[in-house]
């Protein structure tokens, strides 16, 4: 019998009673060798298009914050770049994104090349890479839900400063911090708690330019007590774009979202 293949995400545990999952869905560049026949970019085009859509460092500062917190939070880290898969989009019509090639198995890059052919099954890849993903992290909140009755999902994102071709919403305001809401999901005391928390840090944002939250669709729009909040911060805050080294503002990023992992932990 052939051997399962690892899994492409890490759940690293935190404290027992904590209630916060500090998710990392973009911060990797590894692409599997089994995945890289399929994307028709050369090696010198695939390693700038990794520059452009990779939330570098994020998952550094999620370690860092958790290392910070007075109460250790769990992380749910993505080893795959999300060329790979996304698993934070909804695999069918009801992703926006798919109108840009940007689906949950993406086929056009952040300039709008083509990065998969058309006409390429996503299926094989939605099979072994994203419904694994949600079900371990569906199975995470779940876990962190019977252990101490509520969840709080603090996604950890970034975005470049200035927009790029693929954004549909990019238009609008780019602030240092910018803080995704779901109206079923954030309560106020969540969102009170990071503009508190990320307000040395710079001007916080709402839902602009990127909006929403990640919920597992088992909990979403039905269990109040699942919280969650997305942070995106603007990468020119604490690294060199694109793709490059980080700053000194990694260390006052973690800060922050230590933080609002103690204010939501309290």
């Amino acid at each position: 019998m052939t051997p399962a293949a690892p899994p492409s995400f890490a759940l690293l545990p935190g404290a027992g009673t904590s209630p916060v999952i500090l998710h990392v869905p973009h911060s990797s560049r590894e692409i599997p060798a089994e995945v890289r026949p399929g994307i028709v970019l050369d090696d010198a085009a695939l390693e700038r298009e990794l520059d452009h859509i990779t939330d570098a460092h994020t998952a550094e500062i999620a370690e860092a914050a958790a290392g910070l917190a007075g109460l250790t939070p769990w992380r749910f880290v993505n080893r795959a770049s999300r060329l790979v898969v996304d698993p934070e989009r909804f695999p069918d019509e009801r992703e926006e994104m798919a109108a840009v090639g940007m689906g949950a198995v993406y086929t056009r890059t952040t300039h709008r090349e083509v990065l998969r052919a058309d006409g390429t099954d996503p299926e094989p890849l939605i099979e072994r890479y994203f419904r694994p993903y949600a079900r371990a992290m569906t199975d995470a909140v779940a876990d962190r839900l019977a252990a101490t009755g509520r969840a709080v999902v603090i996604d950890v994102h970034s975005y470049p400063a200035e927009p790029l071709p693929y954004e549909l919403h990019g238009a609008g305001p780019r602030p240092p911090v910018c803080l995704g809401t779901d109206a079923f999901h954030t309560p106020p005391a969540l969102l009170a708690a990071a503009r508190e928390a990320f307000a040395p840090c710079g001007e916080t944002g709402l839902d602009s330019p990127f909006s929403g939250t990640y919920v597992p669709l088992d909990f979403y729009g039905k269990r109040a007590e699942v919280a969650a909040l997305m942070v995106e911060i603007r990468r020119d805050t604490y690294m060199t774009e694109p793709g490059g080294p980080a700053g000194p503002g990694i260390s006052r990023l973690a800060g922050a979202l230590a933080e609002l992992v103690d204010a939501v932990s309290r």
